[in-house]
């Protein structure tokens, strides 16, 4: 797929094809939320309409393995894909679920990212799950697919946070190399955040935080790891308060792709438990510096509970992972 332009690719297949494998899902907006009046949360109303067939194939044990697996492209059931698994009242609930977990104005861009990284294949459709039963505090909905793994607690249509299991989200809208300015690609905004931060720093702190060095590997049992011996980049407990300040209020605002609820509780994790006096920042020079611009497209903010992993070469990967 190097160098090949996905639209082309994408003209090749047959337009039914593509109609059915890229919209597999359509909007919904019968649902009701659920509110303070009992209402059931939106992952609880798909639960409940699961056959026993259904649940057989897709609901898992609340401690299952794969509830902290992460890759760029993966399927928690990949012979279950959501056109094949379910009627179309389901399809649309698990829609708008989906919906949800984002903030509306993120909404249509990332149902784009999602089509177009079908490639126009119904075999490339994407998989959703649960893990537990309503009887688990922990009762969990996952979605997955290529290039989106996104995870919410399925009590409540409030979110939580990531229930302390990794999330990812990844794009190339056109060629597999991107350019330095990743067009037409949703979560470049958080390059540019991150770099604004970055510029923030004094002459000194850039130095430490720059790495001429391969960042992490992707590989599923390595790209999260958190027992490193010496940790890359710079420490920020070394920070000024001012600048510990800067670096949280970066990060919400390099979440806002996520609906609200979520990045306030992932972010009240990070303060209460005092992870960023754990954590380090750095960014890569060489060829994940696309264009040679100083512009950082591949940075780390890592530490011993939590790993942000944001990988821009040769296109957007990123991993994101809190302990709970």
């Amino acid at each position: 797929m190097s160098e090949i332009s996905r639209r082309t690719l994408l003209r090749t297949v047959s337009a039914s094809a593509a109609s059915l494998a890229m919209n597999p899902l359509k909007n919904f907006s019968g649902v009701t939320l659920a509110d303070d009046s009992g209402t059931d949360s939106l992952p609880m109303q798909l639960y409940k309409s699961l056959s026993d067939e259904q649940r057989q194939k897709i609901c898992l044990p609340v401690d299952h393995e794969r509830r902290q697996f992460i890759s760029n492209w993966w399927y928690i059931h990949p012979e279950h894909r959501i056109p094949s698994t379910f009627n179309d009242e389901q399809q649309e609930l698990i829609q708008t679920i989906f919906d949800s977990l984002h903030r509306p104005e993120f909404q249509a861009a990332v149902n784009k990212q999602v089509e177009i990284d079908q490639y126009g294949a119904v075999k490339n459709a994407p998989s959703v799950g649960f893990f537990g039963t309503p009887e688990d505090k922990d009762f969990e909905f996952i979605y997955t697919g290529h290039h989106v793994t996104r995870r919410c607690n399925a009590h409540s249509d409030v979110g939580k946070g990531f229930g302390g299991a990794p999330i990812f989200y990844g794009h190339f809208p056109d060629k597999f190399n991107e350019t330095k300015d990743h067009p037409g690609n949703p979560y470049w905004y958080q390059g540019k955040l991150f770099n604004e931060f970055v510029q923030a720093l004094n002459g000194k702190q850039q130095e430490q935080g720059l790495v001429s060095r391969n960042p992490r590997s992707e590989k599923p049992d390595a790209v999260l790891k958190k027992d490193v011996s010496q940790w890359p980049g710079l420490n920020c407990s070394d920070l000024s308060d001012d600048q510990k300040k800067l670096l949280a209020e970066t990060m919400g605002k390099m979440m806002t792709i996520f609906r609200e609820d979520d990045v306030k509780a992932t972010m009240s994790t990070i303060e209460q438990k005092g992870v960023l006096d754990r954590l380090h920042v750095s960014w890569y020079d060489g060829k994940y510096d696309i264009g040679s611009d100083k512009v950082w497209d591949t940075w780390q903010i890592e530490g011993p509970e939590m790993v942000w992993y944001f990988r821009g070469q040769p296109h957007i990967h990123s991993y994101f992972h809190l302990k709970s």
